[in-house]
């Protein structure tokens, strides 16, 4: 049976990191977190976030716009953060009501500010392997594997889906780590046939069911990224857990692995921002 990679106690073990961190600053880090519209997932999303800066000692600030915001409102808005000297990162909290530009929006965070790592700047500089941020989910990632002690270099790395904020950076980190890795997306012809020569797969597409155990070859370690909800209305992932499994040597259970992985590396990029603002 797979060792079950456990999200929650890494998280809090990262979480508990950062206070440390943030209490040796002159200042408390601050993070402005911006909901456009009233989205019922997106209310959790924030209110999550801002759980978890009161635990990390990080100030946020709240910033509840209506969902008939202009474009214009919008970016004076972020240019005001960009400018607040008490605000270390701007979280714009996606998606956005449809008749606004999320890459406009992004473009216009200040990149010292942009702790998602969105801006074509910082995901340019990841890209390099000269990052000042890392993308928060493609980070807990790597972080769970490193303290899982699961080896990366020379492996065979499969990533399903190429999405910007997860597939693409993702296979950029494990490429820079010596993987061998392979992106399959939903153009790519028998993407099981690919699957099944992963030491390590990550999934990230949003489907759920997607990955069968018959995609999965023995002592493989499986990330499930994705947050999809069943039948019945529960938490899942991409992965068919139960079957997959006892298949696996590693798997992250949907909820409670990846998942507060990327809070808790949003709470480090934080952190990374307010000290070259404090430096």
């Amino acid at each position: 049976m797979a060792i079950r990679i456990d999200g929650k106690a890494l998280a809090a073990k990262v979480k508990s990191q950062v206070a440390a961190e943030a209490a040796k600053l002159p200042r408390k880090p601050g993070l402005a977190v911006v909901l456009v519209g009233e989205d019922p997932a997106s209310q959790v999303y924030v209110a999550g976030k801002e759980r978890d800066c009161a635990e990390c000692g990080i100030e946020s600030f709240g910033h509840r716009l209506g969902a008939e915001t202009t474009e214009d409102e919008l970016l004076a808005l972020v240019r005001r953060l960009n400018g607040d000297p008490r605000v270390d990162g701007i979280l714009v909290q996606l998606p956005l009501p449809g008749h606004l530009s999320e890459e406009t929006v992004i473009n216009a965070i200040a990149p010292d500010k942009d702790v998602d790592c969105f801006h074509p700047f910082n995901v340019g500089r990841m890209v390099i392997g000269d990052p000042v941020f890392l993308p928060c989910t493609p980070a807990g990632v790597m972080a769970m594997l490193d303290e899982y002690e699961i080896p990366i270099r020379g492996k065979r790395c499969v990533v399903l889906g190429r999405s910007n904020i997860v597939g693409k950076p993702m296979a950029a980190l494990l490429t820079q780590r010596d993987g061998t890795v392979t992106v399959c997306h939903s153009r790519t012809e028998d993407m099981a046939q690919y699957a099944r020569e992963a030491d390590i797969l990550v999934s990230a597409v949003g489907r759920t069911g997607l990955v069968t155990a018959d995609m999965v070859k023995e002592g493989a370690v499986v990330v499930d990224v994705a947050m999809n909800r069943d039948g019945d209305g529960r938490l899942c992932g991409d992965v068919d857990f139960a079957a997959v499994e006892p298949k696996a040597s590693c798997i992250t259970p949907v909820p409670g692995g990846v998942g507060p992985m990327t809070r808790a590396c949003l709470m480090r990029n934080i952190l990374t921002a307010a000290a070259l603002h404090q430096a």
